[in-house]
């Protein structure tokens, strides 16, 4: 048995002691024992616990992996989130001013993707086990919405009619206006009886739709989602912020942001959390490279009233990032890419006359790489604002404000 002390966390949420050796579900200044193996300290024991450790509110967080900081106060988790950030841009020598965090409240995630098993006595449905492949029911679990928890009963339902004795159903389940928004991957291959079969389970459920492998089985009403009042209907398994206060704290930054231009562009839109909201004051042009999500806001957009134009354009902005000259007459660029950042797009972006960038990330180191390049450009970052809506998880988004030096002239 080894001891040792944890010196930070790492960027997963593990203990990190020389070495370096990782132990999940510790803090700094312990000290801890167990076994080292490789890198991984395991059988871990707290030998002298630190006094931001608190009793984890879930019942379930010993087993379910679905969270991986219930072990500490908030207020050591809100600091340490913002110190990601801070760590990330310090790597690129950058500084900037940095509001209060804001952290969704507990049972709001509207999205969650459950695993879903047939057993010798029927189905089991939860998240998979902290370091496992094991399925842990979350019958109590304190991070979903309850309607979302709900739907593991539906999962379970699924994993009896289309699932194989081996395999593991990926169950995808959103909440809408308008009902549960199902979405299964790695079922059975489909044929009558079980599409008929499905189309029942949709009936029975009072699910507004249910897709497999990306078909839609059944519809009873096509699922809405509200982007700042605005109806949009998307497609199965499309991106969606994790919380409606999430998404409400990341739109509000964007706003203020872009506050006062005439023409904006959002990259890697989506069904449009920011496109369609930003068009109550602006021209907005939508880019995202997933044609069916472009076809959901354009939908919504026509739809909806008092809205100023926004025009669509699918395209893949990682192999074909809009060129400088393509932002002639822009005032402003709302861009939110996936983890891997947008390094393309904003080797363009710096080249242009546009004078303010609203960057969304959920990724602090990808997101440091692109604002360096930004600031070496001549772009002020004037503020970040860190956004906590995956609580209790190692995951951090935030928005960030940048000025170009053509609006100082």
């Amino acid at each position: 048995m080894a001891e040792l002390k944890i010196e930070y966390l790492g960027l997963h949420g593990d203990g990190v002691a020389d070495g370096p050796i990782y132990a999940p579900l510790t803090l700094p200044g312990e000290v801890v024992s167990g076994t080292v193996e490789g890198t991984a300290l395991r059988d871990v024991r707290i030998v002298q616990p630190s006094d931001r450790r608190v009793r984890p509110p879930c019942c379930h967080f010993k087993t379910c992996g679905g969270c991986q900081l219930q072990h500490a106060d908030d207020d050591f988790v809100a600091a340490w989130k913002i110190e990601i950030v801070q760590r990330a841009l310090s790597a690129h020598d950058l500084r900037t001013e940095f509001r209060p965090i804001q952290t969704s409240p507990p049972q709001t995630r509207r999205r969650a993707g459950f695993a879903a098993r047939r057993t010798k006595k029927g189905a089991l449905s939860g998240f998979f086990g902290r370091g496992s492949d094991t399925v842990v029911a979350i019958p109590h679990c304190i991070l979903l919405d309850p309607a979302v928890l709900a739907g593991s009963s539906v999962a379970e339902a699924l994993a009896l009619a289309g699932a194989s004795r081996k395999a593991t159903l990926s169950v995808m389940i959103t909440e809408t206006k308008t009902g549960l928004d199902v979405a299964v991957s790695g079922g059975k291959p489909l044929d009558g009886p079980l599409r008929l079969q499905l189309a029942g389970l949709c009936e029975q459920s009072g699910l507004a739709r249910l897709s497999w492998d990306g078909e839609v089985i059944a519809m009873r009403c096509a699922p809405v989602q509200a982007f700042d009042g605005i109806d949009v209907s998307p497609p199965p398994g499309a991106f969606l912020q994790a919380t409606t206060h999430g998404e409400a704290t990341l739109l509000s930054a964007v706003k203020e942001i872009t506050s006062g231009t005439d023409k904006i562009v959002d990259l890697f839109a989506g069904c449009g959390t920011f496109a369609l909201p930003l068009s109550r004051h602006a021209e907005v042009l939508a880019v995202e490279n997933d044609e069916d999500m472009i076809h959901a806001l354009d939908r919504a957009w026509r739809a909806a009233s008092g809205l100023k134009a926004v025009t669509t354009e699918t395209r893949d902005l990682f192999r074909r990032p809009l060129l400088a000259d393509e932002f002639r007459g822009v005032d402003a660029v709302v861009i939110d890419p996936p983890r891997a950042g947008a390094d393309a797009q904003i080797a363009e972006l710096k080249q242009t006359n546009v004078v303010r960038i609203a960057y969304v990330s959920c990724h602090p180191t990808s997101f440091a790489r692109d604002a360096r390049q930004l600031v070496n450009a001549g772009f002020t970052l004037d503020w970040i604002q860190v956004v906590d809506q995956f609580r209790w998880s190692a995951h951090v988004e935030l928005v960030a404000s940048f000025t170009s030096p053509h609006m100082r002239r």
